[in-house]
């Protein structure tokens, strides 16, 4: 280093390149020039299916997490003394957060699906409504 100074971090010369993020799929909020108005995601089926079952699988790992901190909630010191009682006790105490923050996790991703599904059924009557009409006015898909 020059003059004996130590080398200084600058976050600047770390950073990656910057790439533009392509939505895949879904838009959110209307799109302009539409006279729609209102927030809210447009999604095609494949889409809705893939995030509903993204969100369950979500909630089945923190089911299966869920087992493994009720173990620690559960915790008994190694010894019969007040340091193993008083140590075990806080185990069970931070077990018992993890349990409850986990079972609400888990509870939210199911209500997540569950929405992602709703939307999905919508998106089929929605589309059979319209296929109907089509073939009453003689039109086909």
């Amino acid at each position: 280093m020059p003059d004996g100074q130590p080398p200084v971090y600058d976050p600047n010369t770390r950073r990656a390149p910057l790439t533009p993020i392509t939505p895949q799929a879904g838009t959110y909020g209307a799109p302009a020039g539409t006279g729609a108005s209102g927030p809210g995601f447009k999604y095609d089926r494949a889409t809705l299916q893939e995030l509903a079952d993204d969100w369950k699988s979500l909630a089945d790992e923190f089911r299966s997490d869920l087992a493994k901190a009720n173990v620690i909630a559960g915790a008994r010191g190694p010894g019969k003394e007040y340091a193993s009682g008083g140590n075990a006790e806080m185990v069970r105490t931070s077990g018992s957060a993890l349990v409850t923050t986990l079972f609400e996790r888990q509870q939210y991703c199911r209500e997540m699906a569950n929405r992602f599904v709703t939307a999905l059924g919508k998106y089929a009557r929605a589309e059979d409504t319209h296929s109907t009409e089509i073939k009453q006015t003689g039109g086909s898909l």
